[in-house]
């Protein structure tokens, strides 16, 4: 590696931004390891969806399809996000596993209401890490960031609801 590229990866990056460098560091952790959960509840619901089973089979894959492109459309956002207020942001498969809070699960069978069931416990859990990334938004003046996420919780709490109300008289 020649002496100017390495020279460059240790810099600082400098992204000008309206917000003090501890409101940058502290939504820039929190939006880090927000992406991470969203890349491993993005690919769950995928795994739930191509392993589907059962007699409302086309109806959950669906479903299930429908919930995996609403957490996938968040990922570029939320990465750019982390970008203009002038942090870095995830790197590789390894870096969501060191930073993710939502469990995978690499079972070789789960039974459709135990995915449901799961999906909808890790999206509550995701809304309210939303909801708690808003609220240092808030402490920092960051209206862009908490703009997003308002979306973002919104959607999300239609994803429980729509899970919640599969399940309702399943006892899952």
């Amino acid at each position: 590696m020649d002496k100017s590229a390495k020279s460059t990866s240790t810099v600082a990056l400098k992204t000008p931004t309206g917000l003090h460098q501890e409101a940058v560091k502290d939504i820039s952790a929190g939006i880090t390891v927000l992406l991470a959960d969203v890349f491993a509840l993005y690919l769950k619901t995928k795994n739930f969806h191509w392993h589907m089973s059962g007699s409302h089979f086309r109806d959950y894959h669906l479903l299930l399809d429908d919930q995996g492109d609403e957490l996938f459309a968040i990922t570029d956002p939320l990465a750019e996000r982390a970008r203009k207020l002038g942090s870095s942001t995830l790197k590789s498969i390894g870096d969501i596993a060191r930073r993710q809070r939502i469990n995978d699960n690499d079972s070789d069978f789960v039974h459709p209401h135990g995915m449901l069931a799961e999906l909808r416990e890790d999206n509550s859990s995701l809304v309210a890490s939303m909801r708690s990334l808003h609220d240092v938004c808030d402490e920092h003046g960051d209206v862009a960031t908490a703009s997003l996420l308002e979306n973002w919780i919104d959607e999300g709490e239609k994803r429980v609801w729509f899970l919640f109300e599969i399940l309702r008289d399943t006892n899952a």
